[in-house]
């Protein structure tokens, strides 16, 4: 159904060979508009990593030790389910407090948005954001501005167990606190996933480079 649309919409062409064969190629429109949306989703990456980057600078500058882009197990219960099962999940920014004492830890859990359809299109996977709340002791929805500078969401819009924040441009403003919940240690599997990552380094201190 995807080809009859794209073709008729006049995206796809339909070329017959010589020996009868029929396949389908991108017209020149087609590639415009492949082009244009390669262009725009290569455009929302870029600001998206850039947030990421602010928010885990923000967090190693308040004496954390910060991690991005790890995949972490967490055990979760789907909805409708009564017994728990396993959720991979990649938080863009992961933190804990610098310190010895385990229970002191305080996991923390940031997801950045850019984009209003990605956010909503987020918003929408309970055990996603389950798996978030099971890893860290509190999670953050971080949401950028539209290209005008307008939010791309409103504080309601998030589930009341997330704090949010807005990016507005060179500051994050906290618009809601994230609810706490004690975490009395980190499973195995979670100290296993820091082990073989990269923290992020502070920018004064050049010794995370050598980790």
């Amino acid at each position: 159904m995807i080809e009859v649309e794209l073709l008729a919409a006049r995206l796809l062409e339909r070329v017959v060979d010589a020996g009868g064969r029929e396949t389908l190629r991108l017209t020149q429109a087609g590639i415009e508009v492949l082009a244009d949306s390669l262009a725009s989703n290569r455009a929302s990456r870029t600001a998206h990593e850039a947030l990421v980057e602010r928010v885990a600078l923000e967090m190693c500058r308040t004496g954390r030790l910060v991690w991005r882009g790890l995949s972490l197990r967490a055990r979760v219960a789907p909805p409708a389910e009564p017994r728990a099962g396993w959720c991979m999940a990649r938080p863009d920014v992961f933190s804990i407090r610098r310190t010895s004492v385990e229970a002191y830890l305080e996991p923390v859990v940031h997801e950045i948005k850019v984009s209003r359809a990605d956010l909503l299109g987020d918003l929408k996977k309970r055990e996603k954001r389950a798996a978030y709340l099971e890893l860290g002791g509190a999670c953050w929805y971080v949401l950028g501005t539209k290209p005008g500078g307008a939010p791309i969401a409103r504080p309601d819009e998030i589930p009341e167990e997330c704090g949010v924040m807005q990016a507005s441009g060179d500051s994050l403003e906290v618009l809601r606190p994230a609810p706490r919940r004690s975490v009395e240690r980190l499973p195995l599997h979670v100290w296993m996933a820091l082990a073989k990552a990269t923290p992020e380094g502070r920018p004064d201190d050049d010794s995370q480079q050598m980790l």
